[in-house]
This record gives C-alpha cells, sequence and structure tokens, in this order.
C-alpha cells in the first residue's frame, strides 16, 4: 500500500480560520482513499504564498520527507499549490523521477513518469506563474494610482497619530510625533528620543516600547506632514491633515540621510569617529583600542582598510582638547553673527523643492529613454548635471540641520558646557559635527610622550 503525503497551501488567510485548508485537506484524503493509499503525514504552509519566494517549511520537511523515502507519493488539491515558480517545479520534478514517487491532484491526474505527464505539469506551472504575474502586476498599479491621488491605500496596523480610517488625527499622538520631530531636528539622537518616550510610558501603536527603527519610520514617512509616500518616495499631497509641516518632513528626511550619521555602535565609545584625518595619506582615523584597553584612534591598513598606518593619537586627549575647542568657537561673535544669517524654513523649502523638481527631471529623462526618445549616451549625458544639483541641494537642506542644532548656544557656550556631562554621546557628536567639518591629525614627535596640540588642525564648518 502506497503511503501518501497530503500538502495544502494557501496564500493569505486574513480571517485565521484555516477553512480552506480545511477544504483543500478533506478533498485530498478523499482522493487518497479512492487511490487506496495511506495517509502517513499532512504538510499545511498557511497564509504563505508561493511566488512570493518566502521559504515554505511544511514545503521542505515534505521534500526531504520524499528524497528520504518516507512517502512514496503526494496528494495535493491542485498543483499550482505546490509550485508557482518553473524552477521549483523542475527541482520536484527531479526528485520524483529519482525516488519515484507519485502525484495525484484533486483537480485531474498528473503522472510525471511520462513525457506528456511533465509537458501537462510544466505547462500548469507556466499559466500559474503568469496568473501570479497579472495579479502582481495589477496591485502595484492599483497602489500607484492610489499614491498619484493622494489617497489612502492597505489595511493592517493603523499608523501611528491617525485613527483607524487611517485620516482622522489621533491629537495624543500627534503631540507625541511633533515633539519627537523637534527634538530630532534640535539634535537629539534616536535612541535617546525613544528611552524618553519608555520612560514615560509612551506605548506604540501595538502598545510595545519605542524602537530606533520605528520612530525613524514614523517621522520619515510624508504620511505626517499630509503628503502621500510610494516606494519612499513623496508623491502627492494627501488626503488626510498634517500633523508637521512638509519642511519640516523635509528637513527630517535629510538629517536621516545624512551619510554623516552613523548606525553602528562605534560612535557610542569614540566622539570623533569620521572627523579625525590622517596628515600623511588623508584617510579616516578610525577607533581600535590597545591590548590593554587604552582608547586611541589609528590611520588603519589591511585588509578593508586603504590608510598607511603612520599616524596613531590617544582617544582621551584629543577628545578633551576638540570638545574646549569646539565649546570656544560657540561662544565666538563670529560664529554667533553666521548663525544669526542661518536660513529660516522657507530657505529648507526652497531647497526641497529643488529636490523635488530635480527628482522629477530625472525621472522624466528616465521615461524618455524607456520610451526610446533618446540613446543611452543622451540618457548619461543629460543624467549627470541634473544628479550633481541633486546632490548640491541635499547638501544644503543637511546643513540646515546642523545649523538648528547648535544655533540656541552660538554666543552662550556656558550653558552647553553645564550640560555636557549629561548628554548622550550620539547628541554630544551632533553638536562636535555641526561645528567641525574634520580634523587633520599630524604626525608626532619622536621622543615627545604627552599630548601636543600643535598635531591638531581643526578645519571648521562655515
Amino acid at each position: 500500500m502506497e503511503r501518501a503525503a497530503l500538502y495544502a497551501r494557501i496564500s493569505s488567510d486574513r480571517e485565521g480560520d484555516n477553512l480552506a485548508i480545511g477544504r483543500q485537506l478533506a478533498d485530498c484524503e478523499e482522493l487518497a482513499e479512492r487511490r487506496g493509499w495511506v495517509v502517513v503525514d499532512r504538510y499545511v504552509d498557511a497564509d504563505i504564498s508561493a511566488w512570493s519566494g518566502k521559504r515554505r517549511p511544511e514545503y521542505e520537511r515534505m521534500l526531504a520527507d520524499v528524497a528520504d523515502g518516507v512517502v512514496g507519493a503526494v496528494v495535493v488539491y491542485h498543483a499550482d499549490r505546490l509550485h508557482r515558480h518553473p524552477r521549483e517545479l523542475e527541482d520536484f520534478i527531479l526528485l520524483c523521477e529519482r525516488m519515484g514517487t507519485k502525484l495525484a491532484t484533486v483537480s485531474g491526474d498528473l503522472d510525471l513518469s511520462s513525457d506528456d505527464g511533465k509537458l501537462l505539469a510544466r505547462i500548469t506551472g507556466a499559466v500559474a506563474r503568469k496568473e501570479s504575474d497579472d495579479k502582481s502586476r495589477r496591485t502595484r498599479r492599483k497602489h500607484q494610482e492610489l499614491a498619484l491621488e493622494g489617497k489612502v491605500s492597505g489595511g493592517g496596523t493603523r499608523p501611528y497619530g491617525f485613527e483607524s480610517d487611517r485620516r482622522t488625527v489621533r491629537e495624543d499622538e500627534a503631540a507625541v510625533i511633533r515633539e519627537a520631530a523637534r527634538q530630532l531636528l534640535a539634535g537629539q539622537p534616536l535612541r535617546a528620543i525613544c528611552a524618553d518616550l519608555n520612560s514615560r510610558g509612551v506605548a506604540t501603536v501595538m502598545g510595545g516600547e519605542w524602537k530606533t527603527q520605528t520612530l525613524r519610520r514614523i517621522l520619515a514617512s510624508g504620511r505626517i506632514s499630509g503628503q502621500r509616500d510610494h516606494k519612499r518616495e513623496i508623491v502627492a499631497e494627501a488626503e488626510w491633515p498634517a500633523i508637521i509641516t512638509p519642511a519640516e518632513t523635509a528637513r527630517i528626511r535629510a538629517l536621516l540621510s545624512d551619510p554623516s550619521r552613523r548606525t553602528n555602535r562605534t560612535p557610542r565609545r569614540y566622539l570623533l569617529v569620521q572627523l579625525l584625518r590622517c596628515s600623511h595619506c588623508g584617510e579616516k582615523l578610525v577607533s581600535r583600542p590597545r591590548q590593554g584597553g587604552a582608547r586611541r584612534y589609528i590611520c588603519a591598513k589591511g585588509p578593508n582598510f586603504s590608510g598607511c598606518g603612520k599616524t596613531t593619537i590617544l582617544s582621551d586627549t584629543v577628545e578633551a582638547f576638540l570638545v574646549e575647542a569646539v565649546l570656544h568657537r560657540l561662544d565666538s561673535p563670529e560664529l554667533a553673527a553666521a548663525l544669526r544669517g542661518t536660513p529660516s524654513d522657507p530657505d529648507g523649502e526652497r531647497w526641497q523643492l529643488q529636490i523635488e523638481q530635480t527628482q522629477a527631471q530625472l525621472d522624466e529623462l528616465a521615461t524618455a529613454y524607456a520610451d526610446r526618445a533618446i540613446t543611452m549616451q543622451e540618457w548619461m549625458t543629460a543624467r549627470r548635471p541634473i544628479e550633481e544639483r541633486l546632490t548640491v541641494a541635499k547638501k544644503r537642506l543637511a546643513s540646515l540641520n546642523r545649523a538648528t542644532a547648535i544655533a540656541p548656544y552660538a554666543g552662550n557656550a556656558s550653558e552647553l558646557r553645564g550640560l555636557w556631562p549629561t548628554l548622550a554621546l550620539g547628541r554630544q557628536r551632533a553638536f562636535m559635527a555641526a561645528v567641525l567639518d574634520h580634523v587633520i591629525i599630524g604626525p608626532g614627535r619622536r621622543g615627545y610622550n604627552r599630548f601636543d596640540p600643535a598635531r591638531l588642525t581643526p578645519v571648521w564648518r562655515t
């Protein structure tokens, strides 16, 4: 008597009641009974699409049992429950040929031991893939249309700051968003903002604690400023009201995408990472402690590094010196005067508008090439100056964020000096990077074992 495996899959089970799975298994059991096969196991992948490419644990377990000879037949409701990718189908056919496994479907037999049966299976698989591709294309197009019209789409969990209708602002959460946006633009790290929210018992939309990824996603979204996102780009004015201004969203997005921001843990111990450069080769110094644990910055060479290895400086002394230098510069009348002339929000809106217009030009250029209205060479030639303008606009917008962080303390660094020991290292670094562009570290003097300020050449931001 043949030992059979029943396999069932459903792509989406929003209700979670598994009714469709139950119907598949019932029809498969009836077919196995008619064939005189004994069912030894049931393999069910619920709420998993075969087309998506996600792992299907139960399908993989079934293949392993087929390969081990535990089962000699597979019963499914329809061949498309097994595969949506021709590649998977070919692997399954090879396995069945090697093990002599039989395949039966409720919708009709597929004899994988014959050439005609394999051809039918391949045609069935190709049709299933085409249906999935068509459905995916229609879904993408629908989401694109809704985005361009600024309309709500999708379901699931309501967005933070809004009611379940995804349009009405929830005022208590909106206040949290406004506060977090102000703190971020003032130089507060995401981690510190999350820690403050968690300490106050402010919950996320799911009732959990705040994490930096969650807060970043909310603050960088166009939704909270009444704009519609599509594929991480703002494409239209939305049908719901704004919580913060579009200009604030533009500045937040520029801040969070600034390449100088670090996402690893190194800056939590080393204040000046990315700010120190070797005088010999110009490479950035990296943090690397001595064997005894003493912190230092070095110009690293070897695998994954392109430095010369000639420059080393201890961290504690250079950090303390440069902190005082930055605070002193904040007290200077020149910096205070410069910040009094710092561009305001309208300037941020102007740079954001230029970013949007320039990006639209790039999109039009790509469309012209796709429509064969221009050649590849014409596309590349036209693209270069447009991308250069886009880079300049993004840098100018990022510079506004740096100026915002230090403006309250210009000409009054004594207040910041008193606060400095209590600030999170991430915020300390934000102040350093707002004033310092970089510092060139020169060679040490032979036989001179004390800290030598003459080795440091600061390059200040203007």
